[in-house]
């Protein structure tokens, strides 16, 4: 099948064609047709699976449809007016374009990467879009809504904002669609959500699209109150990873990971590779580790500055950073071509997050390896992960590496899905003498004070240094206004070694920040990052499993 056959307009196929595509992707395959029929969609898509365009290309075909016709009305209307309008009447002035059609992400990277589809499809139609996010600065958005935009695209907490301001409109709004609505859901943005549902016309007023990794209950709660008669779509077996991915796993000794690391990287020649921390301390050191091996290598994470990350990125992708270590939320919406290599340094606490990590490389049908390193503390993680994929991943032994039956393990405290022991298995697991946690509790989100981050042009992102801010009113934030946590953990971390932190990622110092002791520093305050980070939240929420307002967005429909 080609898109030929998918009923998209000439000037769709001719972009479409410019970037190479010739045949659709599965998921492409059934959802687009849905779409463009004005249907509901729930789809179960993974990274790696066309999913971006596969709701782009048919939301730009309808906005343009109606913008066709709605300008051949208008102009048509004006023809009658003008010839029944007495003399000294007056024509009206044209109103600024409504938005029509908003596109929700969980994180800044993946809401910059649906705008540059956006972009790239509908560059030979007659619509604007825009994307909106926190971390850089909020004027040049309010510029850029006062002109005018078809298409929206946002991170839940900074469109809320904007909506707090009064800079944004969302009456008109045709279509919804959410993007990655499961880690949505996973990074505390429940209530954000339902505020913006608010904002909406109701929902059979409009066309609703949920995108989602999977499909959980809370996931189907949601669609439950959001989704008219919606068409189900899965573009693959859940949790299932492409064909073409080559896994491995090489047993090491925890403190030879990144001597086996460097090794691998160099004997092989490999020219660029993905490489996966569970915290972002741990990808800065890595990464710093890995310069002093003689190999180009940068990190992202939510502490990092947008314009550190969109310069860490775009040297990985022209190849002048051999090696990119990042943490899972912060490589969520990263979109690389022909990625050969993905490297688990340490496992996921979470096992679909294995599934995400490795859908980076292996995409659009070509062949792509993914490694892990494991040590004997990863033992659990490894199985969990095994049972999940339902199929055992092959071991080799690097010569020179084996590893070492006398050590034991010790137990696994950072990452996402909270402090753990090794050999703790499950979402929910928790260390010795702690609770364990209830579905859908979390870290929550501390984000940066009210008015703070959060620019997006109407082009390609593009981030300056000088778009770093932070929060004000003695507000504990990272370089972009943000606060400290480490990746999802609901640990607590001291004013010091917050300070470290900010020196391993050569920021300086912050006016306002506590004094080692005091009840600021003891309390510690976090973000989860490449979270959007633009509204205050309510600490009691990230204490607790699912609120009230979680509840209630995921009990019955309120149209």
């Amino acid at each position: 099948m080609s898109f030929d056959t998918l009923g998209l307009s000439a000037e769709l196929l001719r972009a479409v064609r410019e970037q190479g595509y010739t045949q659709p992707t599965p998921i492409q395959i059934k959802a687009i047709p849905t779409i463009l029929g004005g249907g509901d969609v729930m789809a179960a898509a993974q990274t790696g699976t066309g999913k971006t365009a596969g709701f782009t290309l048919p939301l730009l075909q309808r906005l343009s449809t109606q913008t066709s016709r709605r300008s051949a009305e208008r102009s048509a209307g004006q023809a009658s007016g003008q010839a029944g309008r007495q003399p000294g009447g007056r024509a009206s002035a044209g109103a600024r374009r409504p938005i029509r059609a908003l596109v929700l992400t969980p994180t800044r990277e993946l809401a910059a990467q649906v705008q540059e589809s956006i972009q790239t499809y509908g560059q030979y139609l007659p619509l604007r879009s825009a994307v909106i996010f926190g971390g850089v600065k909020i004027n040049p958005q309010i510029e850029q809504l006062r002109r005018g935009v078809d298409i929206l695209v946002a991170t839940p907490g900074r469109l809320l904002d904007h909506a707090g301001q009064g800079t944004v409109d969302l009456s008109q709004v045709e279509t919804l669609i959410l993007d990655e609505a499961d880690r949505m859901l996973d990074m505390g943005f429940v209530n954000d959500i339902k505020k913006v549902l608010a904002l909406l016309p109701p929902n059979h007023a409009r066309q609703n699209l949920l995108f989602s990794a999977t499909f959980s209950d809370d996931i189907k709660r949601l669609a439950e109150r959001l989704l008219n008669n919606p068409e189900l779509i899965e573009a693959a077996p859940r949790n299932t990873t492409a064909e073409r991915i080559d896994q491995v796993v090489y047993p090491v000794d925890r403190h030879r990971k990144r001597e086996l690391l460097s090794h691998m990287i160099g004997a092989n020649d490999w020219r660029q590779v993905l490489v996966f921390t569970r915290t972002k301390h741990g990808a800065n050191r890595l990464a710093e580790q890995l310069e002093t091996d003689g190999l180009s290598a940068a990190a992202i994470h939510g502490n990092k500055s947008q314009g550190a990350r969109t310069r860490a990125l775009a040297g990985f992708k022209s190849g002048d950073v051999r090696v990119l270590v990042a943490t899972d939320i912060a490589a969520r919406g990263l979109d690389i071509d022909q990625l050969p290599h993905v490297v688990n340094y340490e496992l996921p606490n979470v096992p679909e997050d294995y599934v995400h990590r490795i859908g980076r490389t292996g995409r659009a049908g070509r062949e792509g390896q993914a490694v892990s390193l494991v040590c004997v503390d990863e033992h659990r993680l490894l199985r969990d992960i095994e049972r999940l994929l339902k199929r055992q991943v092959p071991k080799i032994i690097q010569p020179g590496y084996d590893p070492d039956p006398s050590i034991p393990p010790e137990p696994i405290k950072n990452g996402r899905g909270g402090p753990r022991p090794a050999g703790a298995g499950g979402r929910n697991a928790a260390a010795p003498g702690q609770r364990p946690r209830r579905a859908g509790a979390g870290s929550g989100r501390a984000d940066e004070q009210r008015g703070q981050g959060g620019h997006g042009s109407g082009g390609r992102y593009a981030v300056s240094d000088g778009d770093r801010n932070v929060a004000s009113n003695g507000a504990q934030g990272s370089p972009n206004g943000h606060h400290h946590r480490a990746d999802g953990q609901a640990g607590r971390r001291s004013a010091g070694s917050q300070t470290a932190q900010r020196a391993a990622n050569g920021a300086a110092p912050r006016d306002g920040a506590p004094r080692p002791g005091s009840a600021a520093a003891k309390r510690g305050h976090g973000r989860r990052q490449g979270a959007d980070t633009s509204r205050p939240s309510t600490h009691r929420h990230q204490r607790r499993g699912r609120s009230q307002e979680t509840a209630a967005l995921l009990g019955g429909r309120d149209d």
